[in-house]
């Protein structure tokens, strides 16, 4: 039989609309179509087919979603397709689609599971069609209302008879086919004339009319349908307002955690004592920090969450030993007792104490239950539901431990991933990949267990997702294409960070990420959504630019924006400035330079450092041109007279004003802050003025367009899929371009207060937030509310005086009324969601905060000395009992309508 498509949707030259239709047989097989349509005047495009059938397995439905491709048949544009349109099939009839273009809805959280989690206490519903009585002309109404309250149903009235004639007794009641859609066949015999109509609410139990949708009748005209036609009728979403969606929750790191039974860190088991803590207080979220494998079972595990070697492995700290169960060996079970008192008394953190401990139980564990557990139907479904990662990580923490090193270029046979090979190493030593799977099933059960708790509580569970992973890692070993190695991730230098951040992470290829539609973006999502809710991007500009560092270089200095639009030498020149090579890329190093930098120490460096070129200018010799070898070249060497040459050798390599291109030759990047630098005295005046004009092209004009297009690309492959709730972290000095692509995307972006995005001002305005946002104090990168208040008492005593209005002296130390006011005037805002900080809620009650206000801070970036050891100074027990403290909280949260 026929189908045909129409829609309207105006196109530039060269562009084209697609239809993809995939048939659904009865077998549960599909077969997927593309069909390119045709149009006469570029904007009504429309295209008939013919169904692809079998009569051994005949089609049960159709599913299709249209696409705007240009003429190399690249696609441009697709449309929002989280809940699917999909026709129920009959052999016997052709099918009509008026269609108009799914754009994402602006209340499309109220699609995502953390939204249904938390107003209707499940997820995971789907959208199947019913099989619904056909006539011999057919109209098939539908449409989405995810806005209806519990014991509401959709309805259909209008201007025909059949439709009740806009009477409010009269009307139709539509079926409900599951993830908020509902589906009417009305029988079009007699309808001879153009329809007008509007879907209803109605009390599902009594059948009361509640509300009209809002807007103008919607129209169809079926004056022309033929026989055995069914013309389907595409009703979008349903025109009535939603009650506004605001919620509130809590933001800590697993390992942060402190309960009775864990041992030294929080565990999984723990996340269900806190959603009994969220639950006493009304909140309805809580957020984590990424919790992947960074490297237990290779014997180099990092104590960053953000620095993962698995995108798919959970972290096997996390496991809940508790929950396992004691081993038969009462003497170790004593032993292991005593080992988590010891533990659980630690102030802080001790993430290679705990993973010790942990590993010895699971080994003993494995011994004595690893048999069932593994010959169970749960452990076979896990497996085989994840062998593709599975085998794979498997394989590499095993290469970690033979080898001593987790850089797969050291492992002899194994540099370069082999499927073939990984498997036949997998089969050789078959009992510890099998343990390695055994651990990774043990954590999957008990995250998926508190998450199916949290959700049965309505509650959600809220994880961030870094920007990069270990340059050491899986993902770099198994798919190393998707990775630009030879480079490094960071940030850009700014005020607070005169050199930069460099975090080793390596940078993505976004053109071979971009290939397949950023499967390996898309799969990394799926994955989480098992147990997650939400996401947050971990800085979310480097899904527009990011700040890309040479490998051989330490500081951020010498890196450059990518992707970005370098200037060529001609570029350069039309700038006014004269493109000499060597000078302008080359360190520049002379007699004055070398005497300001070293003093007593200029002829050492000459003889021992540096060759001259000529006229006075030398070069560093080969063995100290990065600054990674001459960082090697010191190593160890502490005293004062090393370290002050070391530094100078890394300024010297820093005086350029251009960095070129690794991977297009004769491109080069203005260096960041080159004006600082002696090369740029060197200039003449007009050639100073040239630089700064190309200068400022480049850092302030050249790249927003572009970065807001590649932004834009990318986070729709990456996030259209998924439905989860997606956040973002916009932190930083965030280009224009940024706001408008997440908000076309529906993305929350984060509010701070003592961050505001907009240019001139100390402290946002909390009711000038916007509504999709995520309002907080504090993240785990800064100060926590109490910290904040006591680091420095002149911005304190500004924003008591502004924002709280307050008169005379600020308090030196933050008193627990303050405290509540400012989390109170979070709560107000309009923001859609208010995330604060475990710290800063207990920061409400002095008889629960930590007296010691550092102890509570998680993370100083760039510290080696404080970082990611912050525990909770009391139980989570004691939390949940706590009732007049939470009684406090749930009525500061209800009153603020969260």
């Amino acid at each position: 039989m026929k189908l045909r498509f129409s829609l309207k949707y105006l196109t530039e030259w060269g562009e084209s609309l697609f239809v993809v239709i995939e048939y659904v047989c009865s077998d549960g097989r599909s077969r997927r179509s593309e069909v390119r349509m045709d149009t006469a005047d570029g904007c009504l495009w429309a295209v008939e087919t013919s169904a692809i059938d079998s009569r051994r397995h005949p089609v049960t439905m159709f599913k299709y979603a249209y696409q705007l491709r240009n003429n190399n048949g690249d696609v441009l544009r697709e449309e929002w397709n989280l809940i699917p349109r999909i026709i129920p099939y009959h052999a016997s009839n052709d099918y009509v689609m008026l269609d108009s273009w799914r754009d994402i809805p602006l209340q499309q959280h109220l699609y995502t599971s953390a939204y249904l989690a938390t107003v209707h206490g499940s997820m995971g519903e789907r959208f199947v069609p019913l099989d619904v009585a056909l006539f011999r002309k057919t109209i098939l109404f539908s449409v989405s209302a995810p806005q209806l309250s519990k014991g509401q149903a959709v309805a259909l009235c209008g201007s025909h008879p059949v439709l009740g004639n806009w009477s409010t007794s009269r009307y139709l009641k539509m079926q409900y086919s599951g993830q908020t859609m509902w589906m009417l066949p009305v029988n079009a015999i007699g309808i001879d004339r153009q329809l007008e109509y509007k879907f209803v609410v109605v009390n599902e139990e009594t059948g009361d009319f509640v509300a009209w949708e809002e807007g103008n009748n919607r129209t169809l005209d079926s004056s022309r349908s033929a026989d055995g036609q069914v013309t389907v009728c595409d009703g979008g979403l349903l025109r009535v307002c939603e009650s506004m969606w605001r919620v509130a929750g809590v933001a800590v790191p697993v390992f942060s955690l402190r309960s009775a039974h864990s041992y030294g860190i929080g565990d999984f088991g723990d996340l269900k004592l806190l959603v009994d803590w969220a639950v006493a207080t009304g909140m309805k979220a809580i957020r984590t920090l990424p919790v992947n494998d960074t490297g237990a079972f290779t014997g180099q595990m990092a104590v960053c969450p953000y620095d993962i070697m698995s995108v798919n492995a959970l972290n096997p700290e996390y496991v809940d030993i508790d929950a396992l169960g004691d081993l038969p060996d009462r003497a170790a079970m004593v032993t292991f007792h005593k080992q988590r008192m010891e533990l659980n008394a630690m102030r802080e953190c001790n993430h290679q104490a705990v993973w010790r401990v942990k590993s010895s139980f699971l080994r003993m564990y494995y011994n004595e239950f690893g048999s069932a557990i593994t010959g169970s139907d749960g452990y076979r479904e896990f497996v085989d539901a994840n062998h593709h990662w599975l085998a794979d990580y498997a394989a590499y923490c095993l290469l970690c431990e033979a080898n001593s090193s987790t850089d797969c270029s050291r492992w002899p046979g194994f540099g370069e991933y082999d499927k073939k090979a990984v498997d036949s190493f997998c089969a050789e030593r078959c009992s510890e990949a099998r343990y390695i799977f055994f651990v990774q099933y043990l954590l999957h059960r008990q995250l998926k267990a508190a998450s199916d708790y949290a959700r049965a509580n309505g509650v959600f569970l809220m994880c961030d997702i870094p920007i990069g992973v270990a340059r050491n890692s899986v993902e770099t070993w198994v798919h190393p294409g998707l990775f630009n190695l030879d480079s490094q991730a960071g940030a850009m230098p700014d005020a607070e960070w005169p050199n930069g951040q460099n975090w080793g992470f390596p940078t993505f290829n976004w053109q071979a990420m971009m290939a397949d539609g950023c499967r390996w973006w898309r799969d990394r999502l799926a994955r989480m959504s098992a147990y997650f809710d939400a996401f947050s991007l971990d800085h979310v500009l480097g899904f527009f630019r990011i700040w890309e560092i040479p490998a051989g270089s330490l500081s951020g200095r010498l890196g450059h924006f990518s992707p970005s639009l370098p200037f060529t030498a001609d570029e350069i020149e039309r700038f006014g400035l004269r493109f000499r090579k060597v000078l302008f890329t080359k360190p520049f190093v002379n007699d004055k330079v070398l005497d300001r930098l070293f003093g007593l120490h200029a002829q050492y460096v000459r003889d021992n450092f540096l060759v001259g070129r000529g006229y006075n200018i030398y070069d560093l010799r080969p063995e100290y041109d990065t600054q990674a070898k001459v960082a090697r070249a010191f190593e160890g060497k502490s005293d004062e007279n090393s370290l002050w040459i070391r530094d100078g050798l890394m300024r010297l390599l820093e005086d350029v004003l251009f960095v070129e291109d690794a991977h297009r030759q004769g491109c080069y990047h203005p260096r960041i802050y080159a004006y600082r630098e002696p090369v740029f005295e060197a200039l003449g005046d007009d050639d100073r003025e040239s630089f700064m004009r190309l200068y400022g092209n480049y850092f302030v004009q050249r790249h927003n367009a572009f970065w807001g297009w590649r932004g834009m690309k990318v986070l729709a492959a990456i996030t259209g899929g998924t439905a989860m709730l997606a956040c973002a972290e916009t932190l930083g000095a965030i280009p224009d371009c940024v706001g408008p692509v997440l908000d076309s995307l529906r993305i929350l972006d984060l509010e701070i207060q003592s961050m505001p995005k907009q240019a001139g001002i100390e402290f946002a305005h909390l009711n000038a937030n916007k509504y999709r946002g995520v309002a907080t104090f504090s993240t785990h990168d800064m100060a926590p509310m109490r910290l904040w208040w006591e680091e420095n008492p002149e911005r304190t005593q500004r924003y008591y005086a502004t924002m709280l209005q307050k008169d005379g002296r600020a308090p030196l130390k933050m008193p627990a009324f303050i405290a509540e006011e400012v989390i109170a005037r979070h709560l107000y805002c309009p923001s859609m969601m208010c995330i604060m900080a475990l710290q800063d809620w207990l920061a409400v009650d002095a008889g629960l905060h930590n007296p010691d206000t550092r102890a509570e801070r998680i993370n100083v970036p760039g510290s080696a000395f404080c970082g990611w050891s912050y525990r909770m100074h009391i139980d989570i027990e004691r939390l949940v009992g706590d009732v007049k403290f939470n009684e406090k909280l749930k009525l500061m949260i209800t009153r603020s309508r969260r």
